[in-house]
């Protein structure tokens, strides 16, 4: 990742991070274990969080609540976590959709001919009956 500009730092305890506050020095966390990220994130973010499942051909998010059974048909439920879970779903699909065209047509190959001395760039011509 750090060939890619990523700045990564870890591991860290579950408990000690989440408690201390220090979470907030970062932007993305990733647990190791379903249980360690999920109850601290639930209890930071009940209302407004997003559960989002990576690495799957299809997109998944849900609220963070969860169904919510208990106040189900009450008029008491809020709608925030819901739309933010739509809202990434979008954000998500439209991401990889773009990435899938940006790489669809890649630059031609470019190469150096062997024993050419020159600093002609040559480029894949195949098909054209060029030599």
């Amino acid at each position: 990742m750090k060939e890619k500009g990523m700045l990564c730092y870890g591991p860290y305890p579950a408990d000690g991070f989440m408690g201390s506050g220090n979470y907030t020095s970062f932007d993305g966390i990733l647990a190791m274990y379903h249980d360690q990220g999920l109850v601290p994130f639930k209890l930071l973010a009940m209302e407004e969080g997003v559960n989002y499942t990576a690495g799957l051909p299809l997109v998944r998010t849900s609220p963070a609540h969860g169904t919510a059974y208990d106040i189900a048909g009450k008029g008491i439920a809020k709608e925030d976590s819901f739309r933010q879970a739509v809202y990434a779903a979008i954000d998500i699909f439209r991401n990889r959709r773009d990435e899938k065209e940006i790489h669809k047509n890649p630059l031609q190959k470019q190469y150096y001919e062997r024993r050419d001395d020159s600093d002609k760039l040559k480029l894949d011509t195949a098909g054209e009956g060029n030599d």
